[in-house]
């Protein structure tokens, strides 16, 4: 086996300036920037995601961001194959692949591959559909807790996408999707340093509520309006998002201008808040303030050494 494909993964919670540190490194190393975060994989709504702007992408070369259809749900398997693939084009080109973005699983998937569960069959997939939309999420959770005590407390009780999955698994295999994710793989195949950004959560909240002002002033409300006219369906993957259900929600009348930038911002700083206990259980992160972009270029140069 030859030498592992270095790469170099900047994470942490939403907010905290991973994009910014991303692109002070492409002014120093022939970089290209891969996204590892589930809702800048999709397309129509670049500003409500946070995505990097076009001025942005034209710093360094930009991969996984923005080219799904909203309907298109994705898994970390979807993932792990997209950026597998061009972690080799770029490792070939003699650039090093960057990984920034804040969905740890996504990561965690890449680096030490999954765990080998079988395909689910569509039998199953609409068994576990139906009794979403007889029995109702919390029942479906409740379930879950019973049968799979130790992957239901990792995750959210509303976290729709998750449970089913996780039922899925159980109903195809017999086995709790936990028991599953113990025969993951132990060692990296890569050989990954991790810079992890951090800021106290009171902190950090002002920075979110401007940042949502931010993207209200951009266009968000009518980035996503546009998007409710393409696809008809609010139901579809990519509208799951922070700050999209919140839009669509106001759009619909079901809540106030005010409302919604509240509902956003304890949205994504509880989100923030599930980042940092989901990133305390890697190892071997380098956590830094944001603000240390020369501390971080400096130890980046003797790794690469």
């Amino acid at each position: 086996m030859g030498r592992k494909i270095k790469l170099i993964s900047i994470l942490g919670q939403t907010g905290t300036g991973k994009t910014a540190l991303s692109l002070f490194l492409s002014q120093h190393f022939p970089i290209s920037i891969i996204n590892f975060d589930s809702r800048q994989v999709y397309e129509d709504l670049p500003i409500v995601t946070a995505q990097p702007s076009v001025e942005e992408k034209s710093k360094a070369p930009h991969y996984l961001f923005g080219f799904l259809p909203l309907n298109k749900k994705v898994t970390a398997g979807d993932f792990v194959a997209w950026a597998r693939e061009r972690i080799e084009e770029e490792s070939k080109k003699e650039r090093i692949p960057v990984l920034v973005g804040g969905t740890g699983l996504y990561l965690r998937a890449l680096l030490f591959g999954l765990s080998p569960i079988p395909k689910i069959t569509e039998k199953i997939k609409e068994q576990i559909a139906e009794k979403l939309k007889k029995e109702g999420l919390s029942e479906l959770y409740r379930e879950l807790r019973e049968i799979d005590p130790t992957y239901a407390a990792k995750i959210h009780p509303k976290d729709k996408q998750r449970i089913t999955r996780a039922l899925e698994v159980f109903y195809q295999t017999q086995k709790p999707f936990s028991a599953w994710h113990q025969l993951t793989p132990k060692e990296s195949i890569y050989e990954c340093i991790k810079i992890g950004l951090r800021r106290d959560l009171e902190e950090l909240t002002p920075i979110l509520a401007s940042r949502i002002e931010k993207m209200i002033e951009l266009g968000a409300i009518e980035e996503v309006r546009k998007a409710i006219e393409k696809y008809k369906d609010t139901t579809l993957p990519g509208f799951t998002g922070i700050g999209v259900k919140e839009i669509v929600a106001y759009l619909e009348n079901k809540i106030s201008f005010a409302e919604m930038q509240q509902e956003w911002l304890k949205n994504t700083r509880a989100y923030a808040k599930r980042q940092v206990t989901w990133f305390k259980k890697e190892k071997d992160v380098l956590w830094l303030p944001p603000l240390n972009k020369e501390d971080i270029l400096s130890y980046l140069i003797d790794w690469l050494r």
